[in-house]
């Protein structure tokens, strides 16, 4: 086995003793590789592993990505259908490029940003699927609604034409502290917890983003339902 392969299988075994531990169904989780700064060749070994589900943090490696993924088919390969997820920070003059690529937007953190992805929905009459990106760890540095405004904003996200909101994202801070981390992902947890049972959301609202490479453990323990991990299966 390749490397790479031989990490993807490290990776899943993780997932599969963590859900055991807990009490959770491995089936519950889905496991994005983020691709960044790897190769298509690195690309087109996963997909052959049967991993589908692939994240972007750029809008323009985004595009160079699928249109290099694309390629692949074009000369004779057989490519499965791939879901890309845009997991980054997202500019409102990039919506008009990442809509007709991304399955799913992880990083919507302002009503401004949601009426534009609407707005162009609108206009290429389809629907994009959301996720609030909320900053549970309270750092400036970091892109996310503050968790106090979080409720007021899902609730305005659920009015947009064209737009679904399907959970919320989060990301805890790079630290070692594991206590700090899973303060910030249980956080996201109650969050997500509250909008549901209050019925701030609609029935689609049911995906809860957090976890890369170095925190995943925890995030499963909490509650995760998307995987963000990249390093743990490329680095080396």
């Amino acid at each position: 086995m390749s490397k790479i392969s031989d990490r993807l299988q490290t990776v899943q075994c993780v997932i599969q003793e963590t859900c055991a531990r807990v009490g959770r169904s491995v089936e519950e989780l889905t496991l994005i590789v983020v691709t960044k700064s790897t190769t298509i060749e690195a690309i087109q070994e996963v997909l052959e592993l049967g991993f589908t589900d692939l994240g972007e943090n750029h809008v323009l490696q985004l595009k160079k990505v699928c249109s290099e993924v694309g390629s692949l088919s074009d000369n004779g390969r057989s490519v499965p259908k791939i879901n890309w997820h845009m997991i980054g920070h997202l500019q409102r003059n990039k919506v008009k490029q990442v809509l007709p690529l991304a399955a799913l937007i992880h990083s919507v953190d302002t009503l401004r940003l949601a009426e534009g992805l609407s707005a162009c929905a609108t206009r290429l009459n389809r629907t994009t699927n959301v996720l609030l990106q909320v900053n549970t760890s309270n750092e400036p540095q970091k892109y996310g609604v503050p968790v106090g405004a979080a409720t007021h904003l899902a609730e305005q996200l659920e009015t947009l034409p064209n737009l679904t909101l399907k959970g919320i994202m989060t990301m805890a801070p790079l630290t070692r502290n594991k206590e700090v981390v899973r303060s910030c992902f249980s956080r996201a947890k109650d969050l997500f917890d509250e909008m549901r049972g209050e019925r701030i959301v609609g029935p689609r609202f049911h995906e809860l983003s957090m976890g890369m490479s170095s925190d995943y453990e925890i995030a499963i323990e909490e509650g995760a339902t998307l995987l963000r991990i990249g390093s743990a299966i490329f680095a080396g």
